[in-house]
């Protein structure tokens, strides 16, 4: 395989992953303690009333890489990590990356 095919490859791996999640992002959500874990996590102040919704804003952005590893979808934007259960959409957590 050439390196412009491994290229390829990845590119389309990422938009499959991509998709995937943003297929089903209505149904992202988070447990009273993950909301708590995320705002501690990534500072984010009471100025941000929606965890939830700033996390689906950020996976809907058309800058956020995508990848699944295993049970889990990690997208990776803003200096920041969101991780979401791959079979029920449920943020486990969320980091600076």
């Amino acid at each position: 395989m050439t390196l412009g095919c491994h290229i390829l490859c990845d590119r389309i791996a990422f938009m499959e992953n991509k998709n995937a999640l943003l297929e089903n992002i209505s149904q992202l959500h988070t447990t009273p303690m993950g909301v708590d874990r995320i705002r501690r996590n990534l500072n984010l102040g009471e100025d941000v009333a929606d965890v939830v919704g700033w996390c689906r804003e950020r996976v809907c952005d058309e800058r956020a890489e995508i990848t699944r590893n295993g049970k889990n979808w990690y997208c990776r934007i803003d200096g920041a990590i969101i991780t979401v259960n791959a079979y029920c959409y449920t943020i486990i957590t969320a980091h600076k990356a």
